[in-house]
């Protein structure tokens, strides 16, 4: 009975609350710095919602992981305008830019030992890339201590929510993929890199990148049936081994089928093959310069105690696993 209620603690989590904290639906975008640096983000607003996750059968370029097609409703968050920045990761990653103490019980990333984003570029407002889920995860819990704030990663559900903004068609711009280019860096206009981030148009909501650039990750274990599974409201698979996570948006190399905002893309455990510390690497994907991140903050946030057992939920529990 203690294991299934702490399921559905952590189930509900995605909709809890930090004591003292202002819970009232966001309406309005901001802009939060990194302590100690000039470093910032913008978050937007995501209004709570219903949608239509996934793609009708009828949908070009469909495949069958998108499915069934079906109505989810969705809590209200604040999501990052953009993928987050090497500027942004690099001061939880890099000692020398981050100069305060990292939190007690945490420990930053190995240093790379490639050049992950193979001269793509990196300063200066390049999309963060080639950090495994574990990864990004842990840049959320050194930005939850850090702030008092807890930000994690989207669901699959809300991420594709987000992206779509009202759209019901293939694209949240609607369905022609030659107007791609206006919106997102894919195999058609990237010339083969990646760009930097919020050149391009933003959605309805006013989110950059969401398609292309770099693929996202989500929170979510992949599962090729769960949209089949799926409950109706806040759906959350919760990881249950290391792979495969779900990804979301495409990216540079991609082509337009992939940028559909109901693809879905799973991790592949090749990624790391190269990692001279596998298996106990926690922190690289040498060769997914294609894969990065953004963040959300939900509106209703954990307990210090639930946000410290989400945490060892979704992270500690796979250090060193396969």
């Amino acid at each position: 009975m203690k294991n299934k209620l702490l399921v559905l603690s952590l189930g509900c989590m995605i909709a809890q609350s930090v004591s003292g904290q202002d819970n009232s639906p966001p309406n309005q975008p901001y802009t939060a710095t990194l302590p100690g640096t000039t470093v910032s983000f913008r978050m937007v607003p995501v209004p709570a919602g219903t949608f239509n996750w996934g793609s009708p059968v009828s949908e070009k370029g469909r495949n069958e992981d998108e499915g069934p097609h079906q109505q989810v409703k969705i809590g209200a968050f604040w999501m990052s305008a953009h993928e987050v920045t090497f500027d942004e990761y690099d001061v939880y990653a890099d000692a020398e830019k981050d100069k305060t103490p990292i939190p007690d019980g945490m420990t930053r990333p190995s240093p790379p030992y490639i050049d992950l984003t193979l001269g793509m570029g990196k300063q200066g407002g390049y999309p963060a890339n080639s950090m495994s889920q574990y990864g990004a995860l842990s840049y959320c819990r050194w930005l939850y201590v850090k702030t008092g704030i807890f930000y994690r990663l989207p669901t699959e559900a809300e991420w594709e929510y987000a992206c779509r903004a009202g759209a019901t068609t293939p694209y949240p711009f609607g369905k022609d993929s030659a107007n791609l280019k206006q919106y997102a860096w894919y195999a058609g206009n990237s010339g083969g890199k990646y760009h930097k981030v919020g050149e391009l148009q933003p959605n309805a909501w006013g989110l950059y990148d969401m398609l292309g650039n770099v693929a996202e990750w989500t929170l979510d274990q992949y599962d090729v049936h769960y949209l089949e599974q799926a409950p109706d409201t806040d759906p959350w698979k919760q990881p249950t081994s290391k792979t495969p996570r779900s990804i979301k948006g495409g990216h540079y190399q991609d082509d337009a089928s992939h940028l559909r905002s109901a693809a879905r893309l799973k991790s592949d455990p090749d990624w790391n093959r190269r990692d001279p510390q596998i298996p106990k690497s926690k922190w690289w994907n040498a060769d997914a310069p294609f894969i990065g991140f953004r963040i959300i903050r939900p509106v209703k946030q954990p307990t210090k105690e639930e946000a410290e057992q989400f945490f060892a939920d979704v992270l500690d529990k796979y250090i060193g696993s396969r």
